[in-house]
């Protein structure tokens, strides 16, 4: 099985992007000659991971009926000094209101999904640190970022 994207230059920095008959656009902001059209590409990474994780989640919570209210994720990436600029750590805060029966539910389905199923995760770490909080109704319930630094 493989995953394959067409992108096609549009004219100064814009790219669009055809990925899986959906189209997404890159750009780079006026001050280095684009127009701000979309975002630059880097960011998708980090996207990527938030959607595999996030879909990770959502499903193993649905098929242990362990509904939540709400379920967001943050995911920032740090950047390198200099050049080539590429990210040196990401780190993920999950966040969950619900129910506190489904909040131990909630922490299992991130550690499966950060231990077994994502595979950007699994990709990234095989270059840098990914590292990860779940906060559940404005309580953080793990952190595994000091353990990742050791």
């Amino acid at each position: 099985m493989n995953h394959t994207i067409e992108t096609q230059w549009m004219e100064k920095m814009q790219f669009n992007c055809l990925v899986n008959g959906h189209t997404i656009i890159m750009d780079a902001p006026e001050r280095v000659g684009g127009e701000d059209n979309g975002p630059i590409p880097k960011p998708f990474v980090l996207t990527a991971l938030s959607g595999c994780t996030g879909m990770d989640v959502t499903s193993i919570l649905r098929k242990t009926n362990h509904e939540v209210s709400s379920f967001d994720i943050q995911v920032s990436g740090e950047l390198s000094k200099g050049a080539p600029m590429e990210y040196t750590a990401v780190h993920l805060i999950y966040i969950f209101k619900g129910s506190e029966e489904h909040k131990t539910a909630a922490l299992a389905a991130v550690t499966d999904s950060q231990e077994k199923y994502c595979g950007v995760s699994s990709m990234l770490k095989k270059i840098i640190p990914v590292t990860w909080d779940v906060v559940y109704n404005d309580v953080t319930i793990f952190s595994n970022k000091i353990h990742a630094a050791a």
